[in-house]
């Protein structure tokens, strides 16, 4: 069974509401910020896994000072789908990309007419900024022998989607080119070559700026972050930060402060440097007061990616997926069931607990209804708010009814309920059996299981259920072919 904390659930604060609508109307909306991290694991948060080897006290106080959701979701279970979704409020797989990731030289994913939650935001006054990892795809401009222009403006990124501000890099920290972009252009001012680097300090080959370092990435989107923070703090307007953190992705660098310090592995140790960031930050807000006027959201873009060493940590007694089966990239529990809090005070009730099966794609939504702006029907069809969730312990005003899971491969899965179908015969992506291992061992194609009785998927129960399995298909096909 897996291992979460559980909390006693709270109570309806009966005036709650009635004072949320009453600073909405005049105006006082909350400073936001997302922190995104890239390839956490459920269980790699011990808020969530009693039995977790990984101390997270940074994390774990947000979620003893917030609500912390069980039956979290990211849209995909790799890093591109996921934060396309978070931005846009919608599936990727409405796009072109139907599987995998974008890499490096890929045009941009958001069309430049297509609202993000940064312009949302932005046009009811925010202030909006983006620090971290992009993986959205960007326009470069090329020389006369087609090889990319790093002295040129890039275009089709972040300050062309809504955000007043950028400070990032392209991709993953393990895909290149390796520079820092500040605004639309490139800080470097000359460009060399790195040779990849192996193990779990994995780097690929490729163009590296001259002030770049992979070790310096995670200090250097904090240090960003902090001081992007006290800078629009002195501004009369709120803002909003998207923090999409680089780690525990590969390259897993931790510091040599923290090498050593979980007893587990490398990777262990670089989630620990990554919750001892987080701390950072959160302690900035709170020393310069502005910790009561901000809302947190704290999650992961998939699982807990296989790089980690699951069989290492095993032997240590930790488990990333704290118990869920599969890992990054499948389309099982591991690959998309993911950490997610919530802390906004005098809103959101401290130590508590929330078990609705929510999705990423869910923060446009949120927004747009903390704002009180009505969003166009065609524009965010699969967001749907929070807003309910965060200020009441029912969960009847939560309009999600069901959640489409997708995996690197490309493959779906539908969530209404306790039930689970998924259309394939594998994990559907990296775990074992992938999907030509599932076909060669004629595992039938789709699988179906109940995850309040069989939260692990260990029973597919398929040919049990043929009424379920007809309903979930058709629910799926009508969610799949519907229009903006």
């Amino acid at each position: 069974m897996p291992n979460f904390k559980i909390t006693q659930h709270y109570k309806l604060w009966t005036i709650l509401p009635f004072l949320i609508l009453s600073l909405f109307a005049k105006g006082q909306h909350p400073n936001i910020i997302y922190i995104l991290t890239d390839d956490l694991g459920y269980g790699d948060v011990s808020a969530y896994n009693s039995k977790s080897k990984i101390t997270t006290p940074s994390i774990d106080a947000l979620s003893k000072e917030g609500m912390t959701f069980t039956d979290a979701h990211s849209n995909s279970s790799v890093c591109t789908p996921t934060r396309y979704g978070i931005l846009t409020g919608q599936y990727a797989w409405r796009t072109r990309l139907k599987n995998g990731v974008l890499w490096s030289y890929d045009k941009p994913l958001i069309t430049p007419d297509q609202l993000t939650v940064a312009q949302l935001l932005k046009n009811k006054g925010y202030q909006t900024a983006c620090i971290g990892k992009w993986h959205l795809g960007l326009d470069w401009a090329k020389q006369s022998n087609g090889e990319i222009d790093f002295t040129k403006p890039i275009n089709g990124g972040p300050t062309q989607l809504g955000f007043d501000y950028f400070f990032g890099i392209t991709a993953s920290l393990d895909i290149p080119p390796y520079v820092y972009i500040n605004g639309n252009n490139v800080t470097a001012t000359s460009i060399d070559s790195i040779k990849e680097q192996g193990g779990q300090g994995f780097w690929r080959a490729g163009p590296i700026g001259n002030d770049f370092k992979h070790q310096d990435v995670l200090d250097s989107f904090v240090s960003k972050s902090i001081q992007y923070i006290e800078k629009a703090s002195k501004q009369k307007d709120p803002f909003f930060l998207y923090l999409a953190l680089a780690s525990p992705h590969t390259p897993i660098l931790p510091s040599n402060t923290q090498a050593g310090k979980t007893g587990t592995n490398a990777y262990g140790d670089f989630v620990a440097m990554t919750d001892e960031k987080v701390g950072q930050l959160i302690q900035f807000l709170k020393d310069k007061n502005l910790d009561k006027k901000t809302m947190i959201v704290f999650t992961s873009d998939n699982g807990c990616s296989p790089t980690a060493n699951f069989k290492e940590l095993l032997e240590k007694g930790h488990d990333p997926s704290a118990g869920f089966r599969g890992t990054k990239a499948d389309i099982y529990e591991g690959g998309h069931r993911i950490p997610f809090i919530v802390k906004w005070p005098g809103v959101v009730k401290t130590n508590s607990t929330n078990s609705a099966t929510i999705c990423l794609t869910d923060f446009m939504a949120t927004c747009s209804d903390i704002l009180d702006m009505p969003l166009q029907n065609n524009t965010t069809q699969d967001s749907y708010s929070l807003l309910p969730l965060l200020t009441s312990s029912k969960k009847t005003n939560y309009q999600r009814t069901s959640t489409i899971h997708h995996s690197i491969d490309g493959y779906f899965a539908i969530r209404k309920g306790d039930w689970k179908l998924a259309i394939c015969s594998g994990s559907g992506g990296w775990s074992a059996p992938t999907e030509n291992q599932a076909i060669k061992n004629n595992t039938p194609t789709i699988q179906l299981y109940n995850l309040k009785e069989d939260p692990t998927e260990q029973n597919n129960v398929h040919n049990k259920y043929p009424e379920i399995v007809r309903a979930l298909t058709a629910e799926l096909e009508k969610i799949k072919t519907t229009k903006n």
